[in-house]
């Protein structure tokens, strides 16, 4: 249904220019599933941040209308501290009436400050920001790696908790260079 109000919003005349902050690519309509290609949205944060989303592809079966499967998914979004971060996933599906994504598989995330994240997967709530993620957690901090079994992501990211068999490798000398070229 989501689905259905998005695409008659997008392909159907504005009722008083309200249209959504986004793009559909080509519907597909076979059997029970709707299949858009290349959709994307962009818009902003609520304080301010732009972010955009696309997919190859975007799925909803009518049997499931509160599930949209999601297919080769990249995301940009702008951080409080003006840095940006991109994410991209294989594959992913949202839950539209919990509001939560669960993205799958190969999941990297690179922040233009120079960490980076892979992991095996994220359940992000929407409305909350939480994200979490009970399986193997890989990241590359600017002076060494971090390892842990589960992550949880709090308040927007002010806090990230690392537990379940966290191993930390530093590089001191990093840290020290850096420091010495500022």
């Amino acid at each position: 249904m989501a689905l259905l109000a998005v695409i008659v919003a997008n392909y159907l005349p504005s009722l008083d220019g309200i249209r959504l902050p986004g793009e559909l690519g080509k519907l597909v309509i076979k059997g029970t599933k709707i299949t858009m290609q290349q959709p994307k949205i962009s818009g902003y944060t609520g304080d301010g941040r732009p972010y955009s989303f696309a997919a190859n592809t975007a799925a909803q079966d009518i049997n499931k209308p509160d599930l949209l499967e999601l297919n080769q998914i990249h995301a940009r979004m702008d951080m409080v501290d003006k840095s940006t971060v991109e994410l991209t996933a294989p594959r992913g599906s949202y839950d539209l009436k919990g509001e939560i994504l669960t993205l799958n598989d190969d999941i990297v995330v690179v922040s233009s400050t120079g960490y980076a994240a892979r992991l095996l997967e994220a359940v992000v709530d929407t409305r909350s920001g939480n994200v979490v993620s009970e399986k193997p957690v890989h990241l590359k901090l600017l002076n060494g790696f971090l390892d842990a079994k589960r992550m949880d992501v709090v308040d927007n990211g002010e806090v990230i908790r690392f537990s379940n068999g966290v191993s930390m490798t530093l590089n001191p000398e990093k840290s020290a260079d850096k420091a010495d070229h500022q």
